[in-house]
């Protein structure tokens, strides 16, 4: 055991009984390099974060640049800070006009809880709708409305006057009435499993909350700026939310979140009284300068629609590998967002650990065991998506042997 594995475990609160463990050195474009000499392909991209790869040349001018001319000056929305604007008129750009003023926030659970409030302030109602399966952060309220117990127990109680439909459900929609104040909801669950919405799913619920006046939150932390084939999937599904919530692949790998509504709405966060949200650190300006640069670069390079692209060569390459290993139940998923998905959760825990043991990043998702996530950078080339599925194909095999022939280790 090396000395920073030893200060790793003693210093640093551990989040599982058995973490990862790689020691990064660095990670450039498709890959993690570690200290011991090794290169990951990384097929999980910090959670859908890094969409334009690892440390990409423009950004880490971006964030050199804003360095050196100021770092954190005053509590956010008071000063007015070039890199805060920029990005927010260019995120206005290409949003439509009822999405149009931004506000920042260091991550997306906090991007939840600003959403959360502003639809309670603006309809001046307490009932909050979530969904089955949902994940939406863990922060009081976020983890209020995550739709999975077994992580909420702990912590109760969380905020009242929470309910939750089925996903996908058509017909439990109309429970949302004039006293809910928010409806939240992921376009895709990406937690949950990569479970994909019903065509007319969100169409009729984005109709139902229009009809009850209350506000839809669309969670796009993992599916937003072109993860799904599109730069937002609300576009994918035909409908357009109250509040859009921004985060993971927004700060071109720093620390950035965002919740985006009308000015109309925004402004009652600035009356009665003023200042009815404030954050010190939301919207750092290292953060937005690495934003925009990494926002200029999905637009520029087409990633949303190179995403759609390459996302059906990794559904083919899975698809052939389905017909190869029974041990495959499902392929879900758009674009760069799929989920693989296995009939055993011993067979899913092996693949996934033979697969690092060969040089490929893969992960679950959190609210199953029997589902592996794939959110690769939207950059991956054809090669590099070669090596993925020819490092599957060998795990695949290895998984199937089971544990007692694979000898699982970390």
């Amino acid at each position: 055991m090396t000395q920073l594995r030893k200060h790793f475990l003693k210093y640093l609160c551990q989040t599982s009984s058995d973490p990862i463990g790689l020691e990064i050195d660095r990670a450039e474009d498709s890959y993690i390099y570690t200290t011991d000499g090794r290169r990951y392909l990384d097929f999980l991209a910090g959670i859908s974060v890094a969409n334009i790869g690892h440390a990409h040349p423009e950004v880490v001018k971006a964030i050199c640049e804003q360095a050196q001319r100021h770092l954190h000056v005053m509590v956010y929305g008071e000063y007015i800070q070039t890199q805060q604007v920029l990005l927010a008129r260019r995120l206005a750009s290409i949003l439509p006009a009822s999405l149009s003023s931004v506000y920042f926030t260091n991550s997306g659970t906090e991007a939840v809880e600003g959403a959360l409030k502003l639809a309670k302030k603006y309809t001046r109602q307490t009932q909050i709708i979530s969904f089955h399966g949902s994940y939406h952060g863990d922060t009081h309220g976020s983890l209020s409305v995550t739709g999975r117990e077994v992580y909420k127990t702990p912590f109760y109680p969380l905020l009242p006057e929470v309910s939750f439909l089925p996903f996908n459900d058509t017909a439990a929609l109309k429970q949302i009435d004039p006293s809910v104040a928010a409806v939240i909801v992921e376009p895709i669950q990406g937690e949950g499993g990569v479970i994909l919405p019903k065509k007319q799913f969100l169409p009729m619920l984005r109709n139902q909350c229009r009809k009850a006046g209350a506000l839809l939150i669309f969670d796009e932390a993992q599916t937003g700026l072109g993860r799904t084939g599109k730069l937002f999937a609300f576009e994918r599904f035909n409908a357009t939310p109250d509040i859009l919530v921004l985060a993971k692949a927004l700060g071109g790998g720093m620390p950035l979140g965002a919740f985006i509504a009308s000015p109309k709405i925004m402004k009652c966060l600035s009356v009665d009284p003023p200042l009815s949200h404030v954050t010190t650190f939301g919207g750092h300006p290292v953060s937005c300068a690495a934003g925009l640069a990494s926002l200029e670069i999905i637009l520029k390079n087409h990633l949303a629609d190179r995403a759609e692209k390459m996302g059906k060569k990794l559904r083919t390459g899975l698809t052939a590998l389905a017909q190869k290993y029974a041990v495959i139940e499902e392929i879900r998923g758009v674009g760069m967002m799929i989920g693989l998905v296995f009939s055993d959760e011993k067979v899913c825990e092996h693949f996934v650990v033979a697969a690092r043991r060969a040089g490929l990043l893969l992960g679950y998702t959190l609210h199953t065991n029997r589902t592996v996530r794939m959110v690769p950078p939207l950059t991956l080339s054809d090669e590099e998506l070669r090596e993925g599925l020819f490092i599957m194909d060998w795990s695949l095999a290895c998984a199937a042997k089971g544990t007692k022939d694979l000898r699982i280790t970390h």
